[in-house]
């Protein structure tokens, strides 16, 4: 198909609603469909006739759903939604325009499956796409995910190896509460016990995962995305206190949750935090904002900035 318009598509579409959500309403439907409640029914009447069993249950708790014995039609794309599935594969993971690579593997199944108009133009796309890879790409390895994602639903408390930078490996007692992308980066949010204290973990770094016998309640109303952007820059080896001499209003908008947190001192403002690697810190955060700074706090980043200065003050002559 190669339009998700079609009375056929949509008709599929309607059978791919009722498997996932049973009971939906004929004006659920209507809405997921975005055609009117009869033409809704219409579609439900096709499926019945083409030897589809639904079943309607009256009611405030009724709804249609598939009955016993209905056979799913294979997954349908349409040809928007099949190259955009190209496009993100390609744009997360530049190795999967090759056949050797997993991913790359798996895409080239889907593709092969999918209808020949459709997979004629999605195939192109994959063969001839020029990609250019991210120096900075992490990759996560799919069964870590995995058992990390597993362990969160089940709540079930894990031991982690972690892999540092220029440090050995160390084990930690975690309770995972959800794993976040941001930025192309996949992260552990969690629950330390030997730190007593949030923690996050980037996932491309965990080692190992061995699932223990506790079990865990998450905190009630959990937001992951906003607690990790406020944990990123906290309980790093090596503390930071950065004392920006112009107002905060001003600086908020160059400081990245990572960095750490942004108070205002006056008609001056202080940034709190930590970091495992303060070259990066240095070099890569505190040199792209445009203010004068004074560090107070973190010999090793007074260091990392000290290289940085006489590099700057050597292309000066």
């Amino acid at each position: 198909m190669s339009n998700g318009s079609s009375p056929t598509a949509r008709a599929l579409r309607t059978m791919e609603i009722l498997r996932e959500r049973p009971g939906t309403t004929a004006e659920q439907l209507a809405t997921a469909l975005g055609v009117s409640e009869r033409a809704a029914r219409r579609y439900v009447a096709i499926l019945r006739e083409a030897g589809v069993p639904v079943a309607s249950v009256r009611g405030p708790y009724g709804g249609f759903r598939l009955g016993r014995g209905a056979r799913l039609p294979p997954v349908v794309f349409t040809e928007e939604q099949a190259l955009g599935l190209v496009m993100t594969v390609l744009d997360g993971l530049p190795g999967a325009a090759g056949a050797d690579d997993p991913v790359g593997a798996a895409l080239g199944k889907v593709i092969r499956a999918l209808p020949d108009g459709i997979g004629r133009q999605a195939a192109a796309l994959r063969a001839y796409a020029a990609i250019a890879p991210d120096p900075e790409a992490a990759r996560t390895d799919p069964a870590t995910a995995s058992a990390l994602v597993s362990a969160i639903a089940d709540r079930r408390s894990v031991v982690v190896t972690y892999r540092r930078d220029r440090a050995d490996d160390f084990e930690a007692e975690v309770d995972p509460w959800a794993v976040v992308v941001r930025y192309g980066r996949w992260y552990l949010l969690c629950h330390s016990h030997r730190a007593a204290a949030i923690r996050t973990y980037r996932v491309d770094r965990i080692r190992a995962v061995r699932r223990t016998a506790h079990r865990f309640t998450p905190p009630e109303g959990l937001d992951p995305v906003a607690v990790l952007e406020e944990n990123l820059g906290k309980g790093w080896a090596h503390p930071t206190r950065v004392v920006f001499h112009a107002p905060m209003e001003q600086v908020a908008p160059w400081v990245r949750p990572p960095m750490g947190v942004l108070a205002a001192a006056g008609d001056r403002c202080v940034l709190t935090g930590s970091t495992q690697n303060p070259a990066m810190y240095a070099q890569e955060w505190l040199a792209t904002i445009p203010f004068a700074f004074t560090v107070e706090e973190g010999p090793e980043l007074r260091d990392a900035v000290a290289v940085v200065a006489a590099r700057f003050g050597g292309a000066l002559g």
